[in-house]
C-alpha cells in the first residue's frame, strides 16, 4: 500500500513539475502554412501557360437581355365542341348515314330516317287548314252582312288557326326526319347502319369542331395571378410539334380535388390536322423583364446558403452577389440558364469562383471586356 502512495505522490509531482517550466513557443505552436500565390483573372478563352505561383479564374462579360418570363403548364388538346347528335322523331334508317372521319358542314344530313305516315299526316293538316280557311272567309263576310254572330266568327278563326298549327308541327315532323349537322366539323362516331331503329334521344353520330382546337390546362393557385386572358401561348406536343394560341379563358373557381385553375387556349388558325386528347406542354407569356443568361456552372453558395455568382467590379474586388434563377435556355449553341438580379452588364466568374472570396482584389485587367 505504502508502495502505491509513493508512486502517485512522485507523478503528481512530475506533473506539476512540467507544467511550470516555460516552453518553446517555436517548438509548441502550429505555423500556419503561407500562400503566396497571386490570383490573376483571364478571359473566358484566353490560353493560359501552367504556373505553379499563380492561380487563374477566368471571367467572362455577361450583358443584360430580355428575357420573356414563362408560366409553364401541363395540358392537352381539346375540341372546341364534341357533341352527340340525337334522333328527335323515331323511324328506321333508311339511308346510308355519313361515314365516320367525313367532314361535314353545318346542315348537311347525317342520318335519314324513313317517313312512313308523317308524309300523309302533313297532307290531311294542309287540307284540313283549306276548308278552315274558306269556312272562316265565308263567315266573315256573313258578319259583314249582319248573317251571322260574333261568336260563329271567333269559333272558325280558331278552328284556322288550329288548322294552321297543325301544318306547322306535320312540316316539323317531316323535316326531323333527317337528322343534320349542328355545325362544321368531323364525324367521329356512327352508331347506327341502314336497318337500324332510332328511337326518340338515339344517338345517330358524334361531331367534333376542331376549327379551333383548343389547349386545356390547369394552373396551380400560386401562379394563376401572373397570367391574363389574351396572354401568348407556346406549346409543344408530345410528338415534338409547336403551335402557338391565345388565352381565352381562365377559370374564377378552382378545381375542389387539385386547387388549380383551369386554362383555355385557343389555338391559330394556321395549326391545322390537330387530334383532340394529345398531351402538350404550355408556356404562357406573362411579363417581359430584364435578365442575364450565364452558365450553370457559375452558380455558387456564399456562407448563408444563398445561392448566387461572383464577379469583378471595376477595382478588381471580387464580390457575391445573390441571384433567382427564373429559366433555362435549353439550345445547344449557347446553353445556359437566365438568372435576375445583377444589374447592367457584369464581369462574371464562370471558372475558379470556389478560389476566391468576397473583398479580395485579383490582379486583371477587365478592360477588355469593356
Amino acid at each position: 500500500m505504502k508502495n502505491q502512495v509513493v508512486v502517485a505522490v512522485a507523478l503528481v509531482a512530475a506533473t506539476t513539475i512540467w507544467m511550470l517550466i516555460p516552453q518553446s513557443a517555436d517548438t509548441t505552436a502550429e505555423v500556419p502554412v503561407s500562400n503566396n500565390k497571386a490570383i490573376v483573372a483571364v478571359p473566358e478563352a484566353t490560353n493560359v501557360d501552367i504556373n505553379s505561383d499563380v492561380f487563374t479564374v477566368r471571367v467572362s462579360r455577361i450583358d443584360p437581355q430580355s428575357y420573356v418570363e414563362q408560366v409553364r403548364v401541363r395540358g392537352r388538346t381539346q375540341a372546341s365542341r364534341h357533341v352527340e347528335v340525337r334522333a328527335e322523331e323515331a323511324g328506321r334508317i333508311v339511308t346510308e348515314p355519313v361515314a365516320r372521319g367525313a367532314r361535314v358542314s353545318a346542315g348537311d344530313v347525317l342520318c335519314e330516317i324513313s317517313v312512313d305516315n308523317r308524309a300523309a299526316n302533313l297532307q290531311e293538316a294542309l287540307s284540313r287548314r283549306e276548308q278552315s280557311e274558306f269556312e272562316y272567309s265565308a263567315s266573315l263576310d256573313l258578319q259583314k252582312r249582319s248573317m251571322q254572330s260574333d261568336v260563329i266568327v271567333a269559333q272558325l278563326k280558331a278552328a284556322r288557326d288550329s288548322a294552321i298549327a297543325a301544318v306547322m308541327r306535320a312540316e316539323l315532323a317531316m323535316e326531323k326526319t333527317r337528322i343534320r349537322a349542328p355545325f362544321d366539323g368531323v364525324v367521329e362516331t356512327r352508331t347506327v347502319e341502314v336497318g337500324d331503329l332510332l328511337n326518340i334521344g338515339a344517338v345517330c353520330a358524334s361531331v367534333l369542331d376542331d376549327e379551333p382546337m383548343l389547349l386545356v390546362g390547369l394552373v396551380p393557385e400560386q401562379n394563376v395571378g401572373q397570367l391574363e386572358v389574351g396572354a401568348t401561348v407556346n406549346a409543344q406536343l408530345l410528338g415534338g410539334d409547336t403551335i402557338t394560341g391565345t388565352v381565352s379563358f381562365l377559370a374564377r373557381a378552382a378545381d375542389p380535388v387539385s386547387r388549380s385553375y383551369r386554362i383555355e387556349v385557343e389555338v391559330n388558325p394556321q395549326h391545322t390536322n390537330i387530334r383532340e386528347g394529345v398531351t402538350a406542354e404550355l408556356l404562357v407569356t406573362t411579363a417581359t423583364i430584364e435578365a442575364h443568361l450565364i452558365p450553370s456552372s457559375a452558380l455558387t453558395l456564399d456562407d448563408s446558403g444563398l445561392v448566387g455568382v461572383k464577379l469583378v467590379d471595376a477595382e478588381n474586388v471580387v464580390s457575391f452577389r445573390n441571384v433567382q434563377i427564373i429559366g433555362d435556355n435549353t439550345n445547344q449553341l449557347n446553353p445556359g440558364i437566365w438568372v435576375s438580379g445583377l444589374i447592367g452588364p457584369v464581369d462574371l466568374v464562370t471558372v475558379g469562383q470556389e478560389m476566391v472570396f468576397p473583398g479580395q482584389k485579383v490582379e486583371s485587367d477587365v478592360s477588355w471586356s469593356r
